[in-house]
């Protein structure tokens, strides 16, 4: 397996000021970096995306992954991508965005489905999510953009749940011509939802194209909960995997180092870009 492991800025410093939190990565020995959508509105001004990327400069680190504008996450949502009458919100944050990707490189992007709103069926939000989905690609030519199911206890309401919810969405996507959409595998929210792992990645090898690791329960490190990493990254190693595994978790009083995931996993830093 040819994967790195990317630092999730997110998680991993979320007491420090957003822009602190790259160098905070770089000292802790990580060369890849990921993120949330780590503005407070969908349309940044030009100052706040310029501070951002002459941060990511600074700490020397590179963007890899970040999430699409997701909606009010602090107030409990989940994404915007499905829910009809956002579509201006997502719309307008795909110049910020197209801005990161072209200083960065970054071409992953996670586009967070939404949670489920009374009175929209799902074959409309569906269609509405595939509207997005196809604008989005339109605006970030060659990025890929990835689907990922969340804990339904944690996230309640919100619809995909295993990578077979994420794989219809992505379907529909496809036979409309849209084929730069992929799948996220999650350790923590699949295994919180109480799918076997090994089977989810095997099902999906050929779609999926990023990873994030967390431990259940809890979401902390690697080894504090009861997920095998062993396994599954035996099973990621076994279907072909390249793409990236990110360190996507709620580190508490664990040490936060590339070299401390990394043994908490079994790697070593043989594991190269």
């Amino acid at each position: 397996m040819t994967s790195s492991i990317v630092a999730n800025v997110s998680l991993l410093y979320a007491d420090l000021p957003v822009l602190e939190r790259l160098q905070a990565a770089r000292v802790a020995g990580f060369d890849l970096v990921e993120s949330w959508w780590p503005f407070d509105t969908p349309s940044p001004s030009n100052e706040d995306v310029d501070a951002l990327l002459r941060a990511i400069d600074e700490a020397g680190v590179r963007l890899v992954a970040l999430n699409m504008y997701a909606g009010d996450m602090a107030a409990g949502e989940r994404g915007v991508l499905s829910h009809p009458g956002r579509e201006v919100d997502l719309q307008r944050s795909l110049a910020s965005t197209a801005r990161i990707a072209q200083h960065t490189g970054c071409t992953h992007f996670n586009a967070l489905y939404g949670l489920r709103i009374h009175g929209v069926s799902d074959e409309a939000a569906l269609d509405v999510a595939v509207t997005n989905l196809r604008r989005a690609a339109a605006a970030l030519e060659g990025a890929t953009f990835l689907l990922e199911p969340l804990s339904s206890a944690a996230n309640v309401g919100y619809p995909l749940e295993s990578l077979d919810d994420a794989e219809r969405v992505r379907a529909r996507a496809a036979a409309q011509g849209i084929d730069s959409i992929r799948l996220l595998f999650d350790s923590f929210h699949l295994s919180s939802n109480g799918r076997d792992l090994e089977r989810e990645i095997t099902r999906h090898a050929a779609r999926i194209a990023h990873v994030q690791l967390a431990d259940d329960p809890g979401r902390g490190a690697p080894g504090t909960g009861h997920i095998d990493f062993v396994g599954v990254l035996r099973t990621l190693s076994e279907v072909g995997y390249s793409g990236r595994i990110a360190a996507e978790y709620a580190p508490g009083a664990q040490t936060v180092s590339a070299r401390a995931i990394e043994a908490a996993l079994g790697l070593d830093r043989e594991v190269a870009e």
